[in-house]
């Protein structure tokens, strides 16, 4: 146990060492030229925990590791649950039946493609793909720590997913703008799509919330419901997260009694802190909170998410990544392949129909 009486002193000092790395993840974050890239404090954090764990490990006592696993796992839980305080109900009812529709089909499709291709295209270990693909589905690196503990995955199999994600999130960003100023804007017929459609296109499609909030702002001009549609939108997607996690423990339970597990095994793994997550977003939805309490709880949240983050780059050794050649770039390009054009055609076809 973590905070047993021989344990205790060496767990506090852990979680205070990872927290002092996110505070300097957040300061670093701050900075104006970190901010107009959109890199959020959470992967500023894997980037200084990846780099300690592969520069500086030895020189930390061996009793903090508790306090850096305890971050990595039950902290984790903790911050996902009040991701909630993000979303609303009336949010998510406010782009409409389109935009559920858009965000539950690219969801769905970007994970069966992520792992299909991942595990038998390209060779990958399942785990690694599942989580590659949830980034590139869901909510990028926040989505990655959240499918980790229902895989039980190894660390340095989350921070390849996490390194993935915010690669070809990072191109999205950037390429987005050009694309609508360039293509999608002077076009006509099937390629046009009005400000509200684009949002949504944006929302469904991009990896990271951050990253999403930054495509509007980055095109001039850009009317105020393409920045309301690409975010409610997005917010349906972070939500999504839940069932999916939900669905994911049932799919590992029955595929274990299949192939004839143990036991111990075979048990099915319900991920209690997404039924909690969806809870806190209902309650959200309530607005028994006032504003600022939410913003300051949606701050604290960030920053237990960028500890979480710091601990598992911190569980990172380099020497792990051999034999996994460019399978994960392999993966996660075919994902952003598909969310560009495929997320397009979904887009285009749900606006269309209704």
């Amino acid at each position: 146990m973590p905070f047993s009486p021989q344990k205790r002193k060496g767990t506090i000092s852990g979680i205070i060492f990872v927290a002092i790395f996110a505070a300097a993840a957040t300061m670093v974050s701050d900075i104006g030229a970190v901010k107009i890239l959109g890199i959020s404090p959470l992967v500023i954090g894997i980037v200084m925990g990846i780099f300690y764990a592969n520069t500086l490990h030895n020189k930390t006592p061996e009793a903090w590791a508790s306090g850096i696993t305890f971050s990595g796992k039950k902290i984790l839980r903790f911050a996902i649950v009040f991701y909630g305080f993000r979303i609303t109900f009336q949010q998510i009812s406010e782009v409409g039946i389109e935009g559920f529709l858009v965000s539950l089909l690219v969801l769905s499709s970007t994970f069966l493609l992520g792992t299909w291709a991942g595990s038998k295209l390209f060779g990958m270990e399942k785990d690694t793909s599942m989580l590659i693909a949830s980034g590139a589905s869901v909510c990028g690196a926040a989505a990655v720590l959240a499918t980790e503990p229902v895989l039980k995955a190894e660390e340095h199999k989350t921070a390849i997913a996490v390194s993935m994600v915010v690669l070809f999130g990072t191109i999205s960003m950037f390429m987005y703008p050009v694309l609508y100023t360039a293509i999608i804007e002077p076009a006509t017929g099937f390629l046009h799509m009005s400000p509200k459609e684009f949002g949504i296109y944006v929302g469904g499609t991009i990896h990271e919330v951050a990253q999403v909030v930054a495509v509007p702002a980055s095109i001039p001009g850009s009317p105020t419901d393409m920045a309301n549609s690409a975010v409610i939108v997005k917010m349906t997607r972070v939500i999504m997260i839940a069932p999916m996690l939900i669905i994911l423990g049932i799919y590992l339970s029955y595929s274990a009694k299949k192939t004839g597990a143990e036991a111990s095994a075979v048990k099915l793994v319900i991920p209690w802190f997404a039924v909690y997550f969806i809870a806190m977003a209902g309650f959200n939805s309530l607005s028994l909170v006032p504003t600022d309490i939410v913003n300051l709880i949606n701050e604290i949240d960030t920053f237990l998410l960028t500890m979480a983050m710091t601990a598992l780059g911190m569980g990172t050794r380099f020497a792990k990544f051999k034999g996994l050649g460019l399978a994960p770039v392999y993966t996660a390009g075919l994902l952003f392949v598909w969310l560009v054009i495929g997320g397009f055609v979904i887009t285009k076809w749900i606006t269309i129909i209704f």
